[in-house]
């Protein structure tokens, strides 16, 4: 169970990768305002989702791997806290999607930790 577990893993972190440049402006509007070069900025997260993803796979590089993705997962959140702000201020229907997707960064951290030992 632990390996398909790994796998979906990896599989979502290469889907979400893609996404970033199949519709890089969802992510514009989440980005905050403090942040310079977004469209780089968003490039370059998607491109680590994917590499950290694929690191994973192999056991020897798995450990670095998810210790990687625990990494960019913290260095992501204040997007995160940027969109749920943004959806309560301008009262959007999914802002329960924004608040239920801080408390999961928790979850996706502990996820990624189960794989930082071979």
């Amino acid at each position: 169970m632990k390996m398909v577990l790994l796998y979906l893993m990896s599989i979502l972190y290469i889907a979400a990768g893609v996404y970033h440049f199949v519709n890089p402006r969802l992510y514009l509007r989440i980005m905050p305002s403090y942040l310079p070069y977004h469209i780089p900025l968003i490039y370059i997260s998607g491109i680590c989702e994917i590499i950290f993803a694929l690191l994973l796979l192999p056991e020897a590089t798995r450990p670095a791997g998810a210790w990687l993705i625990i990494l960019l997962l913290i260095a992501v959140f204040p997007a995160n806290i940027q969109m749920a702000v943004t959806f309560w201020q301008k009262e959007n229907t999914y802002l329960w999607a924004a608040l239920v997707r801080l408390p999961l960064q928790i979850v996706l951290i502990w996820w990624a930790w189960t794989y930082t030992k071979i």
